[in-house]
C-alpha cells in the first residue's frame, strides 16, 4: 500500500540534517514528522484536515527560515 506524500523535505547545513514530512496515514488521516539528525522531534497523526493545513504552513515557514540561514535541500548540497 503506497502513501501519498504532501510534503517531504530534507535540509542540510555542514554536518546537520533537518527533515520535514507530511504523508497520508493509514487507515485514515495524515501523519506529520519532523526530525533533526537521527532524532525524531515530532510525530503526530491528524484526522482533521485543518490541522494538516496548519502543520503544512508551519513546516513551510520553518523551511523558509532555515534556507535564509544557509540550509540547502539535501539534493542541492552534492
Amino acid at each position: 500500500m503506497m502513501s501519498t506524500s504532501l510534503l517531504e523535505t530534507t535540509l542540510v547545513r555542514a554536518d546537520r540534517v533537518r527533515s520535514f514530512r507530511i504523508r497520508q496515514g493509514f487507515p485514515t488521516g495524515w501523519e506529520t514528522f519532523e526530525s533533526e539528525g537521527q532524532r525524531l522531534v515530532q510525530q503526530q497523526h491528524h484526522t482533521d484536515w485543518h490541522r494538516v493545513e496548519v502543520a503544512l504552513v508551519s513546516f513551510k515557514r520553518e523551511i523558509a527560515e532555515l534556507k535564509e540561514q544557509g540550509w540547502r535541500e539535501a539534493w542541492q548540497s552534492v
